[in-house]
Formats: C-alpha cells, sequence, structure tokens
C-alpha cells in the first residue's frame, strides 16, 4: 500500500466565516465547484455518499461522515469502513486579518486506489491532487464572491467565415471600410 497523500491549500474569500461554513456544510453544493465530484448525497445529519470521477473515465464511490463540526469553524470528515477510497480531512474558516474575509484552509488525505501505481497514474491523467484543490477552492471564492464560476466555455474563438488565412495566420480583409464606398466621419471633442 503507498502511503497517503496529504494535501494542504488555502484561499482568502471575502465573506464572512458564518456564510461560507453554511454553504461548504450543504454537502451537496461542493459539486457546484469541485469538477472531480458528480455527487454527494446525505445520508443523515452526519454521514454522506460520495460519488467522484477517477483517472481513466471511471468512478469511485464511498461514505463518509462528519468527525468532528464547530459551526462556522470546521467541519472534519473520515470515510467509513470500506470504502473504495479511504479518506479523510478537514476545512476551517478563520476571519482573515484586517476584517479582509475568510481564509479557508483544506486539509485532505487519501489512500490512492492502486497504490503507487495509482498514484502515478493519476497525476499523469492531470489529476495532481494539489492542483485539482487550489482549484476548486479557487471555484469556491469565484462562486461565493461573485455568484457564478467565470467560464470561456462555449465562447466562439473569434475565427468567422469572413477571414481568410494569410500566411498560416487568420487575417481579416485589408481593405477599410472608407475604402468600399463609406465615408468617415471626423469626430472632434
Amino acid at each position: 500500500m503507498a502511503d497517503p497523500v496529504e494535501v494542504n491549500e488555502s484561499f482568502t474569500v471575502l465573506k464572512s466565516p458564518e456564510e461560507l461554513f453554511a454553504f461548504w456544510r450543504r454537502l451537496e453544493n461542493l459539486p457546484s465547484f469541485m469538477k472531480h465530484i458528480d455527487s454527494v448525497e446525505n445520508i443523515d445529519d452526519r454521514r454522506s455518499h460520495w460519488r467522484v470521477r477517477a483517472p481513466g473515465g471511471s468512478h469511485v464511490e464511498w461514505d463518509a461522515e462528519i468527525v468532528e463540526e464547530e459551526t462556522g469553524r470546521l467541519i472534519a470528515w473520515r470515510s467509513l469502513p470500506g470504502s473504495e477510497i479511504a479518506n479523510g480531512g478537514s476545512v476551517r474558516f478563520r476571519p482573515a486579518t484586517g476584517n479582509r474575509g475568510t481564509v479557508v484552509e483544506v486539509t485532505l488525505f487519501y489512500e490512492p486506489p492502486g497504490g503507487r501505481a495509482g498514484a502515478g497514474l493519476a497525476k499523469i491523467f492531470g489529476e495532481e491532487p494539489h492542483i485539482q484543490v487550489r482549484e476548486d477552492l479557487r471555484r469556491f471564492k469565484q462562486l461565493n464572491e461573485t455568484g457564478e464560476i467565470p467560464t470561456i466555455e462555449g465562447q466562439p474563438s473569434g475565427r468567422g467565415p469572413d477571414r481568410e488565412k494569410v500566411g498560416g495566420r487568420k487575417k481579416r480583409s485589408a481593405e477599410p471600410a472608407h475604402a468600399a464606398g463609406s465615408r468617415r466621419r471626423e469626430v472632434t471633442p
């Protein structure tokens, strides 16, 4: 068995610890900013069922329980015996200095499925856990500060049908609008 992977990341979010704790504690919110989580379903007040995407298009599932909770400050959890992935961790919410929001600190550990080979395979597929958690926290910050997570998904590339390929690059027509019969109007302040 490989050594457990441990991840520690933090971000400052411009909201109160109580607001951020309440959002995170509603575990069904987690897939909204954690890209690798498909779903979290509450079993009862302390236990939940997790379904997570794994490298290579597979999925893993487990049940977890909250083992420590301090409203507005801390949520700590661990997977239950018999889970596909043994894991646990905590998220802490503490006021940032100078009344500048909340420092959200995540500590996570898990035993990679497949041992060392599984951990290496995950990195090959771009599933490096430190980067994943950092990006999850970045999306958490965006969602809580602005109400949305900005994306370029579905945006046009800027290459329209009016462009022609010139020297390996896309280029607009070189003829200015006024040369095609229209007059440019000078505007003075």
